[in-house]
């Protein structure tokens, strides 16, 4: 089952990317998809950070990402 919970990227240095969730966080080593100019970018939740936020390491190269998406 898909579970669609928005987040928004909060800092990013290299792979990994801390997202803040507005509602649950979700469960760790769980994909959280990524759109970027047309492409999908999956990043893995590795740790629960507190403040509803999560950090990532990034499946694909984070070139064009940027906080706030």
């Amino acid at each position: 089952m898909t579970v669609q919970n928005k987040g928004r990227i909060t800092q990013i240095i290299g792979a990994v990317i801390d997202v803040r969730f507005e509602d649950e966080l979700p469960s760790l080593y769980n994909a959280v998809e990524v759109q970027h100019e047309g492409e999908k970018i999956v990043l893995e939740v590795m740790q629960h950070l507190g403040d509803h936020t999560v950090r990532c390491i990034s499946m694909h190269p984070t070139d064009g990402l940027r906080r706030g998406m």
